[in-house]
């Protein structure tokens, strides 16, 4: 079982690189990775207050999977895009991967995602606002791509207090 101590920091190339689809053949693996991702992220919220999803490749499961627990668990498989408003909000962005910085970005309004469920079948859901902003979040990691690259400006950046 993966612990805190296996997140992958700031820094690590990692997470810079981009993943990898799920094969169909991999999801007795997925059981164990989202069973992984779930405990780090659940050390996260006991240690500094925040985590609503995390992306594999954060525990150096180089792999297109987002874990996601808010009300209750929510596993995306492959997730795509499929939509993302030209409207956008900007917001102070945080990271398990760096908790103790906050990145101003600018996020898509709303978007929408498809990708599949731990049982391979397909799905197609409508987000706006936090969730739309938090999965953008999520699917940045799974490109190799961190909300540090994505600062509205040099000074975008604040220690969390």
């Amino acid at each position: 079982m993966k612990t805190l101590a296996d997140l992958i920091l700031l820094g690590d190339s990692r997470l810079y690189q981009t993943c990898e689809e799920v094969l169909e053949s991999e999801l007795a693996e997925v059981k164990n990775w989202v069973e992984d991702l779930d405990n780090v992220m659940s050390e996260v919220r006991a240690k500094y207050g925040f985590g609503r999803a995390i992306a594999a490749p954060q525990l150096g499961i180089m792999k297109r999977l987002i874990y996601m627990n808010i009300d209750e668990p929510v596993v995306f498989i492959n997730p795509v895009f499929t939509f993302l408003s030209p409207e956008k909000f900007e917001l102070w962005d945080d990271c398990m991967s760096f908790p103790n910085l906050l990145v101003k970005v600018k996020r898509h309004k709303s978007l929408k995602i498809k990708f599949r469920d731990m049982n391979w079948q397909e799905h197609e859901w409508h987000l706006e606002d936090d969730l739309s902003e938090l999965l953008q979040h999520e699917y940045d990691h799974i490109d190799g791509i961190l909300c540090t690259m994505r600062a509205v400006d040099s000074k975008a950046f604040k220690w969390r207090s």
